[in-house]
């Protein structure tokens, strides 16, 4: 008996072709055939592996690029810390060796006129950079205000390790001064000691080799104690050493 019902399903899933039927077996099985890379013949491997482009190729050049950049800096970093550690150039010396008073007068309304002559040494401490001396000018102040005009310098050049000397006239023109100034001027010559300050100011450039730098400001401030008496005209004693100030 299960056999006969065995046959019995196997002859109702068995369907009979019918040649008037296009479509001879009404639910077909279809099948899907994969290929898995491990399966893929070799011929046909290498020309995959041609036509696919890697994900991890076009990010070699990109980074070589960078570790080229990187390299390149850093080795640049080092040759301009070697040439400021060789030719960092210290900034220059002043001195103000000899002064000299030609006339000083007061007058109504509170007017100065005061010339006088400095005799200043500028030297170049620097062993491998000279220097450019550009737009100098001077002038003279008491209490912080200007009693001469300023007066233009010729350029100046200092070659390595050297020093040079000025000798600047400033003055001879009368300065609107304030009445504190006049005060001062005429009771610090009665006493025979007037305190000035010599102020020199423009720009410099430091040129090592055939290398020249961009332009740099210079202030450059001289305290000068001088011994003057009224009626006293000409060189006069400097009391104490100058001390100039220099900012670059």
């Amino acid at each position: 008996m299960a056999e006969m019902q065995i046959q019995h399903q196997e002859d109702h899933n068995h369907i009979p072709n019918n040649p008037n039927n296009p479509n001879p077996n009404p639910n077909p099985t279809h099948y899907t055939h994969y290929r898995f890379p491990g399966k893929v013949p070799h011929h046909q491997r290498h020309h995959m592996d041609k036509a696919t482009p890697s994900r991890f190729k076009p990010n070699a050049p990109k980074r070589e690029h960078c570790i080229c950049i990187t390299v390149f800096l850093l080795l640049l970093g080092i040759i301009l810390l070697i040439l400021w550690l060789a030719y960092h150039p210290t900034k220059p010396r002043f001195t103000v060796a000899s002064a000299a008073v030609y006339g000083l007068n007061a007058t109504t309304p509170p007017l100065i006129s005061i010339s006088l002559q400095f005799n200043v040494v500028i030297r170049n401490p620097n062993r491998r950079v000279s220097i450019y001396f550009d737009r100098l000018s001077a002038y003279v102040s008491y209490r912080n205000q200007p009693i001469t005009p300023h007066v233009m310098l010729p350029p100046l050049f200092l070659d390595k390790h050297s020093a040079v000397s000025l000798s600047p006239e400033i003055g001879g023109v009368p300065v609107p001064v304030s009445v504190e100034v006049t005060n001062g001027l005429v009771m610090d010559e009665s006493y025979g000691v007037v305190d000035v300050k010599l102020v020199l100011y423009g720009r410099l450039r430091w040129k090592a080799g055939e290398i020249n730098s961009a332009h740099y400001g210079l202030y450059v401030k001289c305290d000068v104690l001088m011994g003057l008496k009224k009626g006293i005209v000409g060189q006069v004693p400097l009391l104490g050493s100058p001390v100039c100030d220099v900012n670059t």
